[in-house]
């Protein structure tokens, strides 16, 4: 059974945007790629630190994340080559629109004093990115088992050339961006 919103997607953004935009090609019509979340772990903290934030990332995501190590040594960040400093997971096809949907609307509206995501924050080549501070509002995590806060950056890579296609086709599929002042 296909995602919710992969079915809103067809349904309802596809005719929008080709309206919208005037597309003369449906391969021309934006739609997301991936979505990556990563978490950095500091190498000044304990051992068991990235496997706490992998098994966080795990339960989050549904999926088991890529430990990344330091490919080189830096002594004024306490850092040695091949040390673990984080973990990432590459989402595609159901399960990024899933994670999608749960981002939307369960996790966002979590945060204190919530007022949208930045409409700043694209990379110029139609892709989005949003940090966000703490993995505990996501409601997948439970209170008592997690040891420290840990913040996430999370990529929405899309097939948008520019911003403004990109920005269109998440504001249709639901992504709540504060109102540009």
């Amino acid at each position: 059974m296909k995602a919710r919103l992969y079915e809103k997607y067809k349904s309802e953004v596809v005719p929008a945007l080709k309206e919208k935009r005037k597309y003369t090609n449906v391969h021309q019509i934006p739609r997301m790629e991936k979505i990556v979340v990563n978490m950095g772990v500091s190498a000044s903290l304990e051992k068991g630190a990235v496997e706490d934030a992998a098994k966080d990332l795990t339960i989050i995501t549904g999926r088991k994340p890529v430990i990344n190590i330091s490919r080189h040594s830096i002594a004024n960040f306490k850092l040695r080559e091949n040390q673990a400093i984080g973990c990432r997971v590459t989402l595609r096809r159901d399960a990024m629109y899933e994670f999608f949907d749960r981002l939307v609307a369960a996790a966002l509206p979590r945060i204190r004093d919530f007022r949208g995501v930045s409409p700043k924050s694209f990379d110029g080549r139609g892709n989005y990115s949003l940090g966000v501070a703490d993995q505990t509002i996501f409601p997948e995590i439970e209170l008592e088992k997690i040891k420290r806060q840990q913040g996430m950056d999370i990529t929405i890579v899309t097939s948008a050339p520019t911003n403004e296609e990109a920005f269109d086709l998440l504001k249709l599929m639901g992504m709540p961006f504060a109102e540009k002042k």
